[in-house]
């Protein structure tokens, strides 16, 4: 009997515990140190990876410790301590600017010589400016007549990974979590993506071809951020997951659909209405960033 409020502060005390992680190339131990100032506590920080720091803490006074981290150039989040890699099984990620460093609809356009009309669209739509489906079908539409070869010139000329996919889908498969690519961009780019880093899943856009050459017309139902959001409830059920084993990830409106309905929504170099809603935003390092943040 004499125990139990003991253990009841206990519980309350370890369910309100955080992890402050904090990552980026410029961390010195000035930064650190002015941070644990910041923050408080009697432990120091400890590290997690080359330029990647945690400090187990309940402070709740966090906006000092944001803004500093933001000054230096050091992305920074406080993360429950229940979540780990090992609890999730599945991510699902956006592909154009966030597996990938380019948007292959502006490079496809280049190839016309019409990148700049593409791109003010693209960013436009990226923003949440514009309907994504409707703003879409207008951007391929301005595609009419190209040779399918273009396509191919992209991924073998400017498709690169991101800095460090490949860390963060390596993380995923040593704690059995499912990838899936799901892309508001076209199929050939994401089957490339998928290849590349050995995705479990992959969906995107079909672009039409006829003759060895683009019409200008989408096939099916455009992958919109309804769609996003669907794909990811319909392959969450299919594995027999919970909505807390879910991570999404992305940088544009477009993604805030499957970001909110996943557990957590990782925000990746992302728009400003992106980064204000998502449960992580990652400014400055890598997607293996996202593996910090849940691993300590």
């Amino acid at each position: 009997m004499e125990t139990a409020p003991a253990t009841i502060a206990l519980s309350f005390f370890m369910s309100d515990f955080m992890r402050l992680v904090v990552q980026g190339r410029p961390i010195s131990v000035a930064h650190l140190t002015h941070i644990h100032r910041l923050i408080g506590g009697s432990t120091q920080f400890m590290q997690i990876a080359e330029h990647a720091y945690y400090l187990p803490t309940n402070e709740s006074n966090i906006e000092p410790v944001r803004q500093f981290c933001a000054e230096q150039h050091i992305d920074c989040a406080f993360v429950p301590d229940a979540q780990r890699l090992s609890h999730f099984g599945l991510a699902v990620m956006d592909m154009d600017s966030t597996l990938i460093s380019i948007e292959c609809i502006d490079e496809i356009a280049d190839m016309m010589g019409i990148k700049p009309q593409i791109a003010e669209i693209t960013e436009a739509a990226m923003r949440g400016e514009l309907d994504f489906a409707a703003s879409l079908r207008k951007r391929v539409s301005l595609l009419k007549g190209l040779p399918e070869s273009a396509l191919q010139r992209v991924i073998d000329e400017r498709l690169q990974l991101n800095p460090g996919a490949r860390e963060w889908i390596a993380a995923c498969k040593a704690n059995n979590i499912k990838t899936m690519v799901v892309s508001g961009g076209f199929t050939l780019f994401a089957k490339h993506t998928q290849s590349l880093l050995g995705l479990d899943y992959a969906v995107a856009n079909t672009l039409e071809i006829i003759d060895g050459k683009l019409t200008g017309h989408i096939l099916g139902d455009i992958v919109d951020a309804n769609r996003k959001a669907h794909e990811l409830e319909k392959l969450r059920d299919a594995l027999g997951l919970t909505v807390s084993q879910t991570i999404a990830i992305g940088d544009g409106a477009n993604d805030l659909n499957m970001m909110t309905t996943a557990a957590v929504g990782v925000a990746y170099h992302a728009k400003p209405v992106v980064q204000a809603q998502a449960t992580y935003a990652l400014n400055f390092v890598g997607l293996d960033g996202i593996a910090n943040l849940f691993t300590a």
